[in-house]
Order: C-alpha cells, then sequence, then structure tokens
C-alpha cells in the first residue's frame, strides 16, 4: 500500500484554530520568526510549523473558514482552495512551508483523534534518529566554530555551508578534523541571503579533498559539469526538490536526495516521495528550516520512521545557537514519540 493510502481516510474534526507567533533573535541584522498552527476538535488539538522565513509574512489569516468534518484528505483539497498569504509571497516555497503547517496540524489532530501515533499508522518503527549539525564558518572562515563543538562532543558531525572564501589551508584543516558528512554549496538559490555563486575552483578543492562526502546543491554549469559529472553518485539536492517530478528532472540519477518535510506542503507529496525513494533505492536524508517550535520534532520523527541511519539534518534546535556548549542530546537521538498524533517530545 502506498504511505499516503494508509492515512488519507483518517477522519478529522476540526472546531477551530489558534496562530502563535515565535521568535528568536539570531544577530543584530536577523531575527527568525516561524508560527505555529493549531487546530482544535473533539478535545484535541493538532499543531503545525509555518517556517516561512519572511517575517512580515506571520502570521497566517486568522479568518479561514476550516471548520467541518473532513477526512486528512478532504481537508488537504480544502487547502488546496484557500489564500493561506494576504499579499502574494516573496518566494513560491513559501507557499508550500505555511501548506505544510497547516497539514501538519491535521494530521496530528487526525490521529490524536483516532488514538494512534503516525508511526503505526504508517507501518514503521522508530529507530534512533543520526544527526548532523549544520553551519557556516563565517566572514573570514575559520574552522574554530566546528572545533568549539568538538571540544564538547568529539563524535560529532557536520554539514558545512562552502563559500568561495574558502581556502585551500582551510579546506586541509577539515580533512584532518574528519569531521564533515555533507557539503552544502547552495548554488540552487536565487535572490536570497545564503547564494552562493558556481565556483568551479571551490567545487574541485571540495571534491578532490572529501572524496566520501556528498555534495548537495551545486550549480551545473559549462565550468562545473566537468568537474561534478565524476562524482555525479554522491551529488545530492535539497532546494529544488519538492515532489517526485523534481527528482525525475535531476541532470543525474541521485543516489541520495535531502529530503526537507516543509518543502513539500500536502502530505501526499512528501509521501509519495518517500515511497519512491524507496522504489528507486534512492537514499533519503532529513533537513531542517531553523524550525522554532513543534516542526523540529516532525522532521525528527520522520527521520526516525523513514531514514534514521543518514546524515540528517535535524539536530536539536539548541545546536542553532552559539556559542557550543554542553549538555545537549548527542546523536543518534532516542525515538520521543508522544503515544498518539504526529509529535516527538520537545529536546
Amino acid at each position: 500500500m502506498a504511505l499516503y493510502d494508509s492515512l488519507r481516510e483518517l477522519p478529522l474534526e476540526v472546531e477551530s484554530y489558534a496562530l502563535e507567533r515565535l521568535e528568536q533573535a539570531v544577530s543584530p541584522e536577523f531575527t527568525r520568526v516561524t508560527t505555529v498552527v493549531r487546530l482544535r476538535g473533539r478535545g484535541e488539538d493538532g499543531v503545525g510549523e509555518d517556517v516561512t522565513y519572511a517575517a512580515e509574512d506571520h502570521p497566517p489569516p486568522d479568518g479561514l473558514e476550516l471548520s467541518g468534518s473532513f477526512t486528512i484528505d478532504s481537508f488537504s483539497a480544502l487547502l488546496e482552495g484557500l489564500e493561506l498569504f494576504t499579499r502574494e509571497p516573496d518566494q513560491a516555497a513559501y507557499s508550500d512551508y505555511r501548506r505544510w503547517a497547516f497539514e501538519c496540524a491535521a494530521l496530528d489532530l487526525a490521529l490524536r483523534q483516532a488514538g494512534r501515533p503516525l508511526a503505526s499508522a504508517v507501518g514503521r518503527e522508530p529507530a534512533p534518529v543520526n544527526f548532523v549539525v549544520s553551519m557556516g564558518l563565517g566572514d573570514p572562515p575559520s574552522t574554530e566554530p566546528v572545533r568549539g563543538w568538538l571540544e564538547h562532543y568529539p563524535g560529532l558531525r557536520f554539514k558545512l555551508d562552502p563559500r568561495s572564501s574558502w581556502t585551500e589551508e582551510l579546506v586541509s584543516e577539515l580533512v584532518e578534523l574528519g569531521c564533515v558528512d555533507v557539503f552544502d554549496l547552495k548554488g540552487q538559490y536565487e535572490g536570497t541571503v545564503v547564494d552562493q555563486p558556481p565556483d568551479p575552483r571551490l567545487y574541485r578543492l571540495l571534491v578532490e579533498s572529501f572524496p566520501d562526502a556528498l555534495i548537495e546543491d551545486p550549480a551545473v554549469t559549462d565550468e562545473t559539469r566537468p568537474i561534478l559529472e565524476p562524482h555525479a553518485e554522491r551529488v545530492t539536492w535539497d532546494a529544488i526538490i519538492h515532489s517526485v517530478d523534481d527528482i525525475q528532472a535531476l541532470p543525474w540519477e541521485p543516489r541520495s536526495i535531502n529530503i526537507k518535510p516543509s518543502r513539500f506542503g500536502p502530505l501526499k507529496r512528501l509521501f509519495d516521495t518517500y515511497d519512491y525513494c524507496e522504489e528507486q533505492d534512492i537514499t533519503a536524508y532529513g533537513g531542517g528550516q531553523f524550525e522554532l517550535g513543534s516542526g523540529r520534532g516532525h522532521i525528527q520523527y520522520l527521520a526516525s520512521l523513514f531514514h534514521p541511519d543518514s546524515s540528517n539534518d535535524v539536530a536539536p534546535s539548541a545546536y542553532n545557537l552559539p556559542p557550543p556548549r554542553p549538555g545537549l542530546p548527542t546523536s543518534p537521538l532516542e525515538p520521543a514519540l508522544e503515544p498518539t498524533g504526529f509529535r516527538w517530545a520537545e529536546n
């Protein structure tokens, strides 16, 4: 049975909903804002988190007509016809992020009303979740952020964001540390603060220095293709993956893929992608969106069910907040599923 078919007919009663704004000051220039969406019905509530990055787009509208008796599938169809923004979002992906929040809340509520956890609904056993810590190395770049975390957690693994300012000396230090699983080249972003233009020198330096690391989201150009093609089996993708169709359109058949659930919007698209990856023997690994609330638990829950042993970028949120400090949960995370619903106990 397709994964989504195990969920689509779950009954859902929605009586009301509420919105809660969350904020985390990251720097003088950036405050992360998200919104927790809470659907209520039959004495239960279900939660999802809208990870739209534009603070001015929070919160979602508060006058949506969501009350009624549904199934998971018919509620998703209702959302398809609603305006979830009060203005045109700056990026098309934001529509998926918001849709994901409402669909998560609906799934959580339906499962809680049914007295079941997601794991049993899809017939999966949760397993401990391997995670990596995702970060940049500053400007000017330095390995000190990595070394700071390793002092407290010597076995920690990393997903790093390379920049054109990286030197051979810095890369040599990282090779010596031996702790990097993934390099996110961010070559598939356009018009964001994290854009990294294609850099043949940087690409060649990384693929040659780290023969086992995944190379995520390169920009494929006439100059970079000859560098990447011999390493196509470890080229992986993230920002452009919103559906099975996007995987099938990639320049090379992937052996691994970064699945950020919020990029998919409707639950059906996400679960169809899990099915496709299993059928095609594609290794999935999870990714986050700097969630501040329940959304972090959702991606840890899904990683526990579908790709627990991968280089999952789903570290507990405290790892996103410098400085490095002791006492945080370590990898692998033990499953922390609540008895019903789609929730992972906070960590």
